[in-house]
């Protein structure tokens, strides 16, 4: 049986309905959604190259829990949707306008993406860089054989791209246009 008493506990358990946002609370929002953003970029860019190509499940997690609580610091925990709306396009206008930015400038374009980095040349393991990038000798060795080459001395180049791939140049190619080891 429900008491009155019952009712009145409930009710009062019941949280009040959020305050109204005023466009200032949504303009903090944006400001902060900004700041995320920049903070992520320099992070992710300050991990190299090779550690955001090669995801594990453990890291996708890690992603998810990220960018939940990075929805949280953007919206403040507010449910709302103008809110929500704010910082999405906050986002994808930051995004619009960085690769504008990077573009027009291709100088701070290698500083914020990266370039590209030599790690085999003429068969010859290049180790500085190889190691600066934190690629094994495995990871390259594994590359290699997936563009049908035996070893790192078969190639006329490796090169370790912007996204994190291993890009391979056979030093010479087969008859029938397929790379031929040494």
């Amino acid at each position: 049986m429900i008491t009155p008493l019952a009712v009145t506990a409930l009710l009062a358990s019941v949280p009040a309905p959020p305050a109204a946002i005023s466009p200032s609370d949504v303009g903090v929002q944006v400001i902060k959604t900004i700041i995320i953003v920049l903070f992520l970029l320099v992070g992710f860019r300050l991990f190299g190259k090779r550690e955001m190509s090669q995801l594990s499940v453990y890291d996708l997690a890690m992603l998810f829990a990220l960018s939940n609580a990075v929805q949280n610091a953007m919206t403040a925990g507010y449910g709302n949707l103008a809110v929500g709306l704010a910082c999405s396009a906050t986002v994808v206008i930051v995004a619009w306008a960085l690769t504008r930015v990077l573009y027009r400038r291709p100088r701070l374009a290698a500083r914020v993406i990266g370039t590209p980095t030599i790690l085999c040349r003429d068969g010859q393991v290049l180790v500085g860089p190889q190691r600066y990038c934190r690629v094994t000798d495995e990871e390259l060795d594994a590359a290699v054989r997936a563009y049908g080459l035996e070893t790192p001395k078969d190639a006329a180049l490796a090169v370790l791209e912007v996204d994190g791939s291993i890009s391979v140049v056979p030093k010479s190619f087969g008859e029938n246009g397929e790379p031929s080891g040494s």
